[in-house]
């Protein structure tokens, strides 16, 4: 099948463009990830509809107001505007497909003209909450002050209407969707792969017991959360954090460490040092860092509101992961210091969560969507 791919970076959707065309068909991604950077994903050149020529100046103009201080409000102006030029260039551009796959608040006129001009059955990936739910989540968090924009709420409700298709990676999230009315029959579960050439399964570490988190240090992934519940756990207990720092605070305490982002490629020797992983998300559609830590066989512990609880059917091991309910410190902390207590002794392997890993990896995502584009063309 002729399938268009419609996103700003690179997201889900390059790789996923990468296995489509590896499984035979013909994938074309308009997006602003030039070819250079894509190739290095492992996209043919020829699957790039790179769109930053027609869009630099706008580009330029957002990624300037991203630097200034918040209190301007220029970004989420400056965002909204590039936004909209994408789906407006796309749009124009599009060649003709079977099937239009775009990210959620992105495409909208894309979705119009896939549908007009080529008669296309159209998935629109979202990768959070229904927006409504999300937003109220996090307007709910104490201390967090970037509330969801209204254009970005118009506009992924339109585009919820206007899909064929809703393409979810994770059970939480559809239910998301079915609180506000949206009928099942059109959402899709899909939960996301990784890379298993690069995550790869390696000996239990030595020295004092340590939980890891990667990704973003802030409220919206329950950072406050997963520090006062490792700061019940018996002393020693160390928390390893690498990623960016958002809205929450870095403790001070003597057993934490906290490293600058690295590239993906350097992560599994981070992974290599933790016990077991961590992420009590208060909103998460699906936590891609829960597989990379489960691929290099470290127990899970997270929150209900991310993909945990649908990864747990592709180990044969309950104990590999351990989903407690958002906002709940002391149930975390039981689950911590359970994970903790069974990981086993130093330099033994950790290959043992019975991981189905075929099944987490891009070509089996890739594998179910495409499964699923040729149901929807068929009905």
């Amino acid at each position: 099948m002729r399938v268009a791919l419609i996103t700003t970076g690179r997201f889900t959707l390059v790789d996923l463009a990468r296995e489509l065309a590896v499984l035979g068909h013909d994938p074309l991604v308009y997006s602003l990830v030039p070819p250079w950077r894509t190739r290095r994903f492992g996209l043919p050149a020829r699957c790039n509809r790179w769109l930053g020529p027609y869009l630099a100046p706008i580009y330029a103009a957002a990624r300037a107001a991203a630097r200034l201080p918040k209190a301007m409000g220029l970004e989420p102006i400056a965002s909204h505007a590039l936004v909209a030029a994408v789906d407006a260039v796309a749009a124009r551009l599009l060649e003709p497909c079977d099937v239009l796959i775009g990210m959620s608040g992105i495409a909208l006129r894309v979705i119009d003209a896939a549908h007009r001009r080529y008669g296309a059955t159209v998935f629109l990936e979202r990768s959070s909450r229904h927006i409504l739910s999300q937003r109220a989540i996090l307007e709910a968090i104490p201390g967090l002050t970037r509330p969801v924009p209204e254009w970005c709420v118009y506009r992924e409700l339109a585009g919820y209407g206007l899909a064929d298709v809703v393409s979810v990676p994770s059970s939480h999230v559809l239910e998301s969707f079915v609180e506000q009315g949206f009928r099942e029959e059109r959402l899709f579960v899909n939960p996301f792969g990784t890379e298993l050439g690069e995550f790869r399964p390696t000996p239990s570490p030595p020295g004092a017991k340590t939980i890891l988190m990667t990704g973003a240090w802030s409220r919206q992934k329950g950072c406050d959360v997963l520090v006062d519940a490792w700061r019940r756990l018996p002393a020693g207990t160390r928390l390893l954090h690498v990623g960016p720092v958002g809205d929450a605070p870095l403790p001070s305490d003597p057993d934490f460490e906290h490293v600058d982002p690295v590239p993906q490629s350097r992560l599994p020797e981070y992974y290599a040092k933790g016990h077991v992983f961590a992420l009590a998300s208060r909103q998460d559609g699906f936590g891609l860092v829960l597989l990379q830590a489960l691929a290099c066989g470290l127990p899970l512990v997270c929150t209900t509101r991310t993909g945990g609880p649908d990864l747990a059917k592709w180990v044969t091991s309950p104990s590999s992961i351990r989903a407690v309910p958002p906002d709940d410190p002391a149930s975390l902390a039981q689950a911590l210091e359970d994970a903790l207590r069974a990981s086993p002794e130093p330099g033994a392997p950790r290959d043992l969560l019975g991981v189905h890993r075929a099944d987490t990896s891009w070509r089996a995502y890739a594998e179910r969507y495409a499964a699923r584009m040729v149901e929807a063309r068929v009905a």
